[in-house]
């Protein structure tokens, strides 16, 4: 088929991000046309002067709209959208040169209605980005979800890095009104109607991640909070391996407990377990500091992950509270 790429970008106040990935969108080693579609989610801060500068580079439309969240503004992107295929991305996100052409390449090889690529850090990113960067991507820590070929489990794409068909989108409606969890909500959805999903494991961006450790726990924290309801709304997709952080911090709270009784051998386990992940730091990033930082940031997600799950499961299983009334701060109107 003739492929026709429209990217979607949903923005809330981040104007100075949006022209970096714009940027990135013009040095791009791709000869065909392509469309950028930007939409303003509400924001405050609004991007329409930064995506103005780049009208004579990029075939570019820009639309603002009440805060909906990201998922329905994706949504609105895709249908206002002149392409038959959607690229996904989020705003804080940086494409390499190559990143187009690979995924035209893919689909004309292997076409697929849904893909996923990974995220990576720059070498320009800062320490503490490339730590948050490497807790988020291991293969030790997320068991490769986020793109990986030698993930556990079927891939699930992640919207910061997305493709979709037109003909996809149509027959599922897009995305739900949850957030976080609403791309791999989508997944299973496109998957219960028979599309395949697929990782392009060369398409990756550069995912900056403009955060802080508070921020970042809450992010991790949500995404604990959002697996149980993806549970019970897709039963089939309910795996062991998703109450592996909860089991974690519930391990390490019982070790520390232990130790302090004079039981050392739990909290040893631990500690060789954080020596490894400071190794394989070291090694994917070459810098010591990384490397500490990483470790640091692995204890963060595995916590407010767990935490997020624990919490979530206790309403939702125990206390047969219906998602969107428990949780109503995780869902859009």
């Amino acid at each position: 088929m003739h492929l026709n790429f429209s990217f979607i970008v949903p923005v809330y106040n981040r104007p100075e991000e949006i022209s970096e990935l714009l940027e990135s969108m013009t040095m791009m080693d791709y000869n065909a046309c392509f469309e950028v579609v930007i939409v303003e989610d509400g924001s405050t801060v609004p991007s329409e002067e930064v995506v103005k500068t780049f009208s004579d580079r990029l075939h570019i439309s820009y639309y603002s709209k009440k805060n909906s969240g990201p998922g329905d503004s994706r949504n609105y992107g895709m249908e206002r959208a002149e392409g038959n295929y959607f690229i996904i991305l989020d705003s804080d996100c940086i494409l390499p040169p190559h990143y187009l052409g690979e995924v035209d390449r893919e689909l004309r090889t292997n076409y697929v209605d849904c893909f996923g690529g990974p995220d990576t850090a720059h070498p320009s990113f800062t320490d503490l980005q490339k730590a948050i960067n490497y807790a988020m991507t291991a293969t030790i820590t997320t068991g490769g979800i986020r793109g990986k070929k030698n993930a556990v489990g079927k891939f699930q794409p992640r919207s910061f890095n997305m493709g979709i068909s037109r003909k996809a989108f149509a027959q599922t409606g897009g995305f739900g009104k949850i957030h976080p969890g609403e791309d791999p909500d989508l997944t299973i959805r496109l998957w219960r109607v028979g599309f395949d999903t697929r990782l392009l494991q060369n398409a990756f961006v550069y995912h900056k991640r403009r955060i802080s450790w508070t921020k970042f726990y809450k992010q991790v924290y949500k995404f604990g909070m959002t697996r149980p309801i993806l549970n019970y709304w897709h039963p089939q997709t309910e795996k062991i391996i998703y109450w592996l952080p909860a089991a974690f911090t519930a391990g390490l709270i019982v070790s520390l407990v232990l130790w302090g009784m004079g039981i050392p051998v739990f909290i040893m386990m631990y500690l060789l377990f954080f020596i490894v992940l400071f190794m394989d730091a070291f090694y994917k990033n070459r810098n010591l500091k990384v490397a500490v930082l990483a470790v640091f940031a692995v204890i963060v997600q595995f916590l407010g992950y767990g935490y997020g799950f624990i919490k979530s499961t206790w309403r939702i299983k125990v206390g047969q509270a219906k998602p969107e009334e428990a949780f109503p701060e995780l869902f859009f109107k």
